[in-house]
């Protein structure tokens, strides 16, 4: 299992794949032992990809310190010192998008193209679901808060009638936020990087950006919502945008949208 060594974090992250090196940044939870994941996706028929569990999550380090999204950013620079590319492709989804939006603007030459997939650049363009306001809940509590927000389609009525289909979602949740649930400072993790999600706030300097950006997301996204996305697309110069069938996770719902980010990265 290979670490490395970030500054004052030491980060868990794997390498898989041959073509255009792709650098994956994840979202809020994210963590490599759970599957389905990046490497699990079409990208990886494409792309030599570098992914990795972000500060706080995962097999990654999770100090009780404070995280800014800076520290986010330039962690993954350092990630690509650590393993000898110069620059990448770059794929930021959720709060990994907003990570991406950081590390593009601090680190603009490392970033040869850039899909920022269900995330919101904060300030004037609109915050992405204050998830830090949910509160102490059990595993289950969140899934019911969150199910109708991430995907808007999810309505009680809609429980109601897929009732066995929604019973799966639930327990594929609860079985993925059952790893690692016991490791220490597993909470601390969590909170810390919900704290460095509420001061993330790109939107003046997104004009900045020169690199070709593909913003996309699922039409029916609570937690990015469509506004969020197209704000983006008016502050970035280079930048376009495609909407696709599903809410937060439009990458595993709706089978064009793998394809056309795909598209855009080999362009």
């Amino acid at each position: 299992m290979p670490f490395t060594q970030l500054a004052n974090i030491r980060a868990y992250y794997e390498i898989a794949g041959a073509g255009p090196r792709l650098l994956a940044i994840s979202g809020t939870g994210g963590d490599l032992r759970k599957r389905p994941n990046v490497f699990d996706s079409p990208l990886a028929q494409h792309f030599e990809i570098l992914a990795y569990d972000q500060r706080g999550l995962g097999q990654t380090d999770r100090p009780d310190i404070a995280y800014t999204m800076q520290d986010y950013a330039d962690d993954a620079a350092r990630l690509l010192d650590a393993v000898g590319w110069s620059s990448a492709l770059v794929m930021g989804t959720s709060f990994g998008g907003m990570v991406a939006q950081e590390f593009a603007l601090r680190h603009p030459q490392r970033v040869e193209k850039l899909v920022l997939a269900c995330t919101s650049s904060g300030g004037a363009g609109g915050a992405s679901y204050p998830l830090h306001e949910l509160g102490p809940m059990t595993p289950e509590e969140r899934f019911q808060r969150t199910a109708p927000i991430s995907d808007m389609r999810c309505t009680p009525e809609w429980q109601a009638a897929h009732a066995d289909e929604f019973q799966a979602m639930l327990a594929f949740t609860l079985a993925q936020m059952q790893i690692g649930a016991e490791e220490p400072n597993r909470a601390i993790g969590a909170r810390r990087q919900l704290e460095a999600r509420m001061g993330h706030d790109t939107f003046e300097r997104l004009p900045q950006l020169a690199m070709p950006v593909f913003i996309c997301g699922g039409r029916y996204d609570g937690l990015a919502p469509v506004s969020n996305l197209e704000a983006l697309l008016a502050q970035i110069p280079n930048a376009t945008m495609e909407l696709f069938e599903g809410g937060h996770g439009f990458l595993m719902q709706d089978p064009l949208a793998y394809a056309q980010v795909i598209a855009f990265l080999l362009a």
